[in-house]
């Protein structure tokens, strides 16, 4: 089954709700807070700056224990590549929302400020 665009972004805005939604109440009310972008897949300019072009999600900004010191030229948020993601599930949509929620906690972990070994610790390489 082949979805589009906007189906993919439909599903992984649902997926990622239930995640939050399952959350503990302190976590989900400062994970609520921090935006979520869908894309594609990275642009060329991520690329260029040494992304994988089949990243499947990105953490962006500073991490919760560094917010409010100093400037940050850009605020914290996490980006999903929706494309990439759709296809590592090989088009499976079962699959697909558990990348979803699986990539979705792996760049709130790195909000929290977990190493990729932490993450990996968690089940969520």
């Amino acid at each position: 089954m082949n979805l589009d665009w906007d189906r993919l972004c439909e599903l992984a805005q649902e997926e990622v709700a239930a995640t939050l939604e399952a959350l503990p109440d302190t976590l989900r009310e400062q994970a609520e807070k921090l935006p979520l972008t869908l894309e594609r897949t990275p642009g060329p300019d991520l690329v260029a700056d040494g992304i994988a072009p089949d990243t499947l999600g990105l953490f962006v900004g500073p991490d919760f224990a560094e917010e409010g010191i100093g400037a940050s030229p850009i605020p914290p948020q996490i980006i999903l590549y929706l494309e990439n993601l759709w296809d590592l599930a090989e088009q499976d949509e079962e699959f697909y929302l558990e990348e979803v929620h699986t990539t979705f906690l792996h760049e709130l972990g790195h909000y929290l400020g977990l190493d990729e070994d932490e993450l990996f610790e968690r089940g969520l390489e």
